[in-house]
């Protein structure tokens, strides 16, 4: 598996709340350069991104990292997100509501979210860190019935990220016109390597162009 390969499966990824313009330029530019999946940037940067970079696919954040924001504030966000430029959607679901079995709400809650996206991409973050097994294949059913592009592990803020394991209980229990994106603790170029074999179709991390060009892993 060669270098280009995996980029362009890599959503090139910073979301530190420290975060400056300066930064986030570079990472666009890294993004066109070695030709990555997309960025994954905050909200308020996406607007100023687009303004300067017109065609590259930018991603960003709803509801994140604790996801327990209500369905009318993630909606908001995702209307204006869209309304700034983002062509991708990365929301964290409402973990509250399934440690209290909820999971109608987080049906209706990614199924808003998808019909205010449209045919843009909704990845799902499910922060499995939290969950039990149980509680990840309900999960996966919900994402299917509701018409989400993605299921994604991580924030890559909890207390774990992505594991092999998860990846594999995903594509027991996802749909069909369900993919797999695997974000957290992917900092080397193995890690990157395992997880596309394994079925991922995207991998979300700061770390990959820094590797793979030679450089030291990040925090994501």
């Amino acid at each position: 598996m060669d270098d280009a390969y995996i980029l362009s499966h890599v959503d090139h990824t910073l979301l530190a709340p420290t975060a400056s313009w300066s930064e986030i330029d570079k990472i666009c530019d890294e993004a066109i350069k070695y030709k990555t999946a997309s960025i994954c940037i905050p909200p308020n940067y996406v607007k100023r991104a687009r303004d300067v970079y017109d065609n590259l696919n930018i991603g960003t954040v709803i509801g994140f990292p604790l996801g327990y924001d209500v369905i009318a504030v993630k909606a908001v966000a995702a209307q204006t997100a869209l309304s700034d430029g983002a062509d991708e959607i990365d929301m964290v679901i409402n973990i509250t509501d399934v440690k209290n079995a909820e999971y109608d709400f987080i049906k209706t809650e990614i199924s808003v979210l998808k019909q205010i996206i449209g045919t843009k991409i909704l990845k799902v973050i499910i922060e499995t860190c939290y969950l039990t097994d149980e509680e990840k294949i309900n999960m996966c059913k919900i994402i299917t019935e509701a018409g989400a592009d993605y299921i994604k592990t991580s924030t890559g803020l909890g207390t774990a990220g992505a594991t092999l394991a998860d990846i594999n209980l995903f594509k027991q229990h996802i749909g069909p016109n369900v993919k797999i994106k695997a974000a957290g603790g992917i900092r080397a170029r193995e890690d990157m390597i395992a997880f596309l074999e394994a079925g991922c179709s995207r991998l979300g991390t700061s770390s990959a162009v820094k590797i793979l060009s030679g450089g030291t892993a990040g925090a994501y």
